[in-house]
């Protein structure tokens, strides 16, 4: 029988040479700068998304999937992106540290194919930990398109390691990538991978290092790689050279590098990554042709005019102007859908069963008004949170969220920071909690201290349900724009509290800020989906978790104690009234606008199902006698998606103003609006808007804190300045709004 060749194995197939993997799993570290695309390698590599955990001792993010291939079980651990594994950031100590703990059988350096030279340097640096390295020369499409000639077999010589060409969108050279992965996994224990050459004077250095150590500190040598422990020692690093309890001025190191320091001065790190940097650059000139360019970059015609001095920032606000537009005119009408099933048909028929079955009142009145009232009534939001993630998302992946940090450089400096404490900043749009969790990839303490307390000012998508209901019930003819201009007010007052702060709290100099802007590109569908549901799932899970709980609290204190006739008289009713002289010059001085003010410590979103509870909306078909019919409502639920759809559908293709289709709305439907008519005006309802986007974090937002830094103080802040802020602007707002006229 003719044996099958590898190219003719299927991926269950087990050639012989990989026996030895069905024993244990394969651990493959994926590893390069940021922005090559390894996360969409992997989640192609595996055939599922990443599971998200943490690395110990840290909250930053560690990402794994597995999968099973030739009978083995291969595990990807999709590292940081980081340009060096140098010690200087918290990403790079995660990464390095994973890389030498023995822990990985093989590395895949992840390379964009349209910056060899930049992404070559790192790859020098993972040879020299002498695990087998892959290198997949991703987005190789477009290095394609802009007429690239890689020569991969002569990268592979002068590397010594496998180079793949990839394209992780369209799986190209994917099951290439997995071959060569396994069959250096497999390689017999001892065969080292070539590695690169680094002159005699180096090489000679490096040996000497090794030998000396083996014999001072065998089990030192036994815990680390050993070539890339002595160019270490070389380098001077400080977090190896007091690893290893070795002085920079020991005898040792000075010995060996007598002769480099007598030839090339003190700066032996300098001297390292001047010769890798020589190495990427010549091996780049070798493998790598490029055609004579005769015309501009589509990337640079566009950064012509969204980098632009004058228009970069017009342009800025302009795009997001457009992303709250659309999320209004496409969100509207599918959350009055969601609101009317909730309020009508599920209402129902909840309290029907419930009754047929015998529960008190009490019960029927805490599962239809409590928890369908209350969780029902926030998830009615979930597509205008679904869709302002969809917009973020394709921002992101198209490359212009990296312009906007860059062109928000100016203004960032005028408070201290830089143009990359804006991109946790502009991270907050989603959701505050990972964005605080961001700002330590920023260099030192008081840059990550600065940037975490003005990231609450920034609108996170728990605070939309309630901009979504007070613009649907009044400011429907311009719901984009007002949505725009709350997310304005947020960015204008972070520049100016970080003005404030600057001069006080944090006293320095701004640092300066070096980025790298990727080129456009344009998300595929695939990675949009799963981003956007990675980035709304929260909103899902917190409805069934916390304000779920905290739903069904809030109806027991609306309830209590028993026997309660007015709502005003309950706890929460107390509680608001009690409150009421705070809120009173601010234009909602009500009990129940104070108490749904509560719940929003606890999470931004509650606020709307606090308000439903408490205004007790019911739909008027559920006041009619008789049994609830089954088929009738669902055909009344399922008439109502269709139109709107059919809604959302005619409002992207509105070509003038902002004014979508849910405008057309009976009036006489059910929900919060019409009673919210009744106890706001126009001018009050803007006020409190803007009292919900400033006032205190919410609960989880201040653990983050704590988590961060260590210490409750920055929490405590966040808290005493965001709540003096909050009303200090709702009541210049409404004041000033009489004063000039405005109701």
């Amino acid at each position: 029988m003719k044996a099958k060749t590898s190219s003719s194995l299927s991926p269950w197939d087990i050639p012989e040479s990989f026996q030895s993997l069905a024993l244990k799993p394969v651990v493959v570290a994926v590893a390069g700068n940021p922005n090559v695309g390894k996360s969409t390698l992997i989640n192609a590599l595996a055939g599922v998304r990443l599971q998200v955990g943490n690395w110990p001792g840290v909250t930053v993010e560690k990402k794994t999937a597995s999968c099973q291939y030739r009978g083995s079980r291969v595990v990807f651990v999709d590292l940081p992106g980081v340009y060096s594994l140098s010690p200087y950031s918290q990403e790079e100590i995660i990464a390095r540290d994973f890389l030498i703990s023995g822990e990985p059988d093989v590395i895949i350096n992840v390379v964009d194919a349209t910056n060899l030279e930049r992404n070559i340097y790192f790859t020098l640096q993972l040879l020299e930990i002498g695990i087998p390295v892959i290198v997949a020369l991703n987005m190789f499409d477009e290095a394609r398109e802009k007429q690239f000639r890689i020569d991969t077999e002569a990268m592979a010589t002068m590397l010594g390691a496998d180079v793949i060409p990839t394209v992780a969108t369209q799986r190209e050279g994917l099951d290439t990538l997995l071959e060569k992965t396994l069959a250096a996994a497999a390689a017999p224990v001892g065969v080292k991978p070539a590695g690169v050459n680094y002159g005699s004077d180096i090489e000679e250095a490096v040996h000497r290092l090794s030998t000396d150590l083996l014999e001072r500190e065998p089990g030192i040598m036994g815990k680390y790689p050993r070539r890339w422990l002595a160019i270490k020692v070389i380098e001077g690093d400080a977090g190896v050279l007091k690893a290893i309890g070795m002085a920079p001025e020991d005898p040792v190191r000075l010995s060996a590098t007598r002769h480099l320091r007598e030839a090339h001065g003190e700066d032996m790190e300098s001297l390292v990554a001047d010769l890798r940097y020589g190495l990427s650059s010549g091996l780049v000139r070798e493998a790598l042709s490029k055609p004579v360019r005769n015309k501009i970059e589509l990337t640079e015609r566009i950064d012509a005019v969204v980098l632009n001095r004058y228009f970069g920032l017009p342009f800025f606000f302009i795009a997001m102007w457009f992303i709250f537009k659309l999320t209004f005119d496409i969100s509207a009408p599918f959350t009055d859908w969601i609101d009317g099933a909730v309020s009508g048909p599920l209402t129902r028929q909840a309290a029907f069963l419930l009754t047929g079955a015998g529960a008190p009142a009490w019960t029927v009145s805490l599962a239809a008004e409590g928890v369908i009232g209350g969780v029902g009534f926030v998830l009615a939001f979930t597509p205008a949170i679904f869709a302002m993630m969809f917009f973020i998302t394709f921002l992101e992946g198209s490359g212009y969220m990296a312009r906007a940090a860059f062109i928000m450089d100016r203004a960032m400096h005028a408070i201290g920071l830089h143009g990359r404490s804006f991109i946790p900043m502009l991270m907050g749009f989603g959701c505050n909690v990972p964005a605080i969790y961001a700002t330590r990839t920023l260099e030192n303490e008081r840059d990550k201290a600065l940037t975490a307390l003005l990231i609450p000012l920034m609108s996170c998508g728990a605070r939309l349900p309630v901009y979504v209901l007070f613009t649907a019930a009044f400011f429907t003819a311009s719901a984009g724009t007002v949505l725009w201009s709350l997310y304005v007010l947020g960015i204008f007052l972070a520049v100016l509290v970080g003005m404030i702060f600057k001069k006080t709290l944090f006293r320095g100099a701004s640092p300066l800020f070096i980025m790298e802007l990727p080129p456009y590109r344009l998300p595929t569908l695939r990675s949009l989906t799963i981003h956007t549901w990675e980035k709304g799932k929260h909103f899902l899970i917190k409805a069934g978790t916390y304000i779920f709980a905290v739903t069904i609290i809030f109806w027991f204190l609306l309830n209590m104690p028993w026997g309660v006739v007015e709502k005003r008289d309950s706890y929460l009713g107390q509680a608001g009234q009690a409150m009421t002289t705070v809120f009173a010059p601010l234009g909602f001085g009500t009990w129940e606008a104070a108490a749904s003010l509560i719940s929003g410590v606890i999470a931004k979103e509650i606020v709307v199902g606090s308000m439903a509870q408490i205004y007790g909306v019911k739909d008027e078909k559920n006041k009619e006698e008789g049994n609830p019919s089954l088929v009738s409502d669902l055909k009344e639920t399922g008439g109502y998606f269709f139109v709107a759809c059919r809604q959302a559908v005619g409002n992207v293709f509105a070509t003038i103003g902002v004014a979508s289709l849910a405008a057309e709305e009976k009036e006489e439907s059910a929900g919060l609006k019409p009673v919210l008519a009744k106890t706001f005006t126009p001018l009050s309802a803007y006020a409190f808007m803007a009292f919900v986007l400033l006032y205190m974090p919410c609960f989880v937002v201040l653990i983050a804190m704590r988590q961060e830094f260590g210490t409750w103080k920055w929490a405590g802040i966040a808290v005493l300045y965001q709540t003096g802020l909050a009303w200090g602007t709702a009541f210049v707002i409404y004041q000033g709004g009489r004063l000039i006229g405005l109701t």
